[in-house]
């Protein structure tokens, strides 16, 4: 199906959809940083469909500017990328740049969701208002207006599971009487990305709608039940220690293992690996993520702050917020990768107690199950923000699946 992808972030809900062959025609987004991901990810595309991956895999070597990255990529295609707020003021501007972009076709499915700060239960509880007078409250309004202008069969939006109880539930009513006088039936779940093959824990709302007259039922997705982990999925990468960065090329320790080969992560014959990069960190702060390493290898339970040996502690407040430190297990899967580790890594240790860092960019990345060759703009602190932000691909092309066969 032709798409249009709205709030798109760094684009992985539209990865998802690309993978299963539909065809993005836009992507709407605000921030500058992921608008030039996503610039990026259509040079990847175009230059893999021209088999002139070469190229690309030179900018991700530093060999070529990402200026000279897109001299090789014709305009019509990175102006898919449409870096503008959603809202009544740019919504005008934005239609004209899709219209020309769709040179006649159709538009058959809207993807996206808008930020959910304003939804989230965390944003609510750190806003003295409770976010009640938040305008991203009302961007799904800006949402529809897509829908209306633009009639899709179908839309997929996504969302914190906060948006039920916004509003004590007034939001999430209003979303669907205003779909339903733009015309279209609609239906949701709470869906876990653990089920879909994530290995990450990370619960979020999927609603699916379809257009009045279309015989459409909410797919059921069957649970993916396996037994792959953390340590599955960060086997094959090169250690590093705190502040450190491989530089980017082959130097992976070993070939696919089953899980990357199986879920897309590490694609065949992909052989340059990049963003494999740690933040540095305080000596204090390396001591207490070897304290917590130790304890989870020996006791299997996360430390809370008050916890920590009395030298550890810093903060005043020894009675709330107590999970401030946290570590990825390479028994198990992750825990939800958020925004927030782009301020710091402490929720994010690495479980080797012998790298003692946080994760790196690539294993962020692999938790949200990005394929390696997605290269992340413009800094480390921006890619960790655009992933912590993003829907795994793996879970959005499953959905992307079953808007093809609802029965698979």
């Amino acid at each position: 199906m032709n798409v249009i992808d709205l709030f798109a972030g760094a684009g992985g809900l539209s990865e998802g959809f690309r993978q299963e062959g539909h065809n993005i025609l836009a992507h709407v987004e605000m921030d500058k940083h992921a608008c030039t991901t996503l610039k990026t990810r259509e040079a990847y595309y175009y230059l893999k469909e021209n088999n002139k991956l070469d190229v690309y895999k030179s900018y991700l070597k530093k060999e070529i500017t990402r200026d000279t990255l897109y001299e090789h990529i014709p305009e019509n295609v990175l102006n898919r990328v449409i870096n503008k707020a959603v809202s009544d003021e740019t919504n005008p501007e934005i239609f004209e740049e899709i219209d020309e972009l769709l040179r006649g076709r159709d538009v058959e499915l809207i993807i996206g969701g808008p930020p959910c700060q304003a939804y989230s239960v965390a944003g609510r509880s750190r806003d003295p208002e409770g976010m009640r007078n938040d305008p991203r409250n009302y961007l799904y309004q800006q949402y529809i207006s897509f829908l209306r202008r633009y009639q899709p069969n179908y839309f997929v939006f996504e969302n914190v599971l906060g948006l039920l109880s916004a509003g004590n539930g007034s939001i999430f009513e209003n979303i669907q009487e205003e779909l339903r006088d733009a015309g279209y039936e609609m239906d949701f779940r709470i869906l876990n990305s653990r089920d879909f093959g994530v290995l990450q824990s990370r619960r979020r709302i999927i609603i699916i709608g379809w257009r009045e007259g279309i015989e459409f039922n909410y797919p059921h997705f069957e649970t993916l039940n396996h037994q792959y982990t953390i340590r599955d999925l960060f086997q094959d990468l090169p250690v590093i220690k705190a502040g450190e960065e491989k530089e980017p090329g082959n130097q992976y320790l070993t070939q696919q293992n089953n899980y990357l080969r199986e879920s897309g992560i590490k694609p065949n014959e992909w052989d340059v690996l990049s963003q494999h990069i740690a933040r540095p960190n305080r000596d204090l702060d390396l001591e207490i993520y070897r304290y917590c390493v130790d304890i989870w290898n020996r006791e299997n339970r996360k430390v809370r702050y008050n916890e920590l040996p009395q030298r550890l502690i810093t903060h005043r407040n020894t009675d709330t917020f107590l999970d401030r430190f946290n570590v990825v297990p390479y028994e198990e899967i992750s825990h939800t990768v958020v925004a927030h580790i782009a301020k710091d890594g402490h929720y994010y240790i690495h479980p080797d107690i012998n790298q003692n860092r946080s994760i790196s960019v690539r294993e962020a990345a692999r938790i949200q199950s990005f394929p390696d060759d997605y290269y992340f703009e413009s800094s480390r602190t921006a890619a960790y923000k655009q992933i912590g932000n993003a829907v795994p691909p793996l879970m959005a092309r499953k959905i992307a699946r079953s808007l093809i066969n609802p029965n698979t």
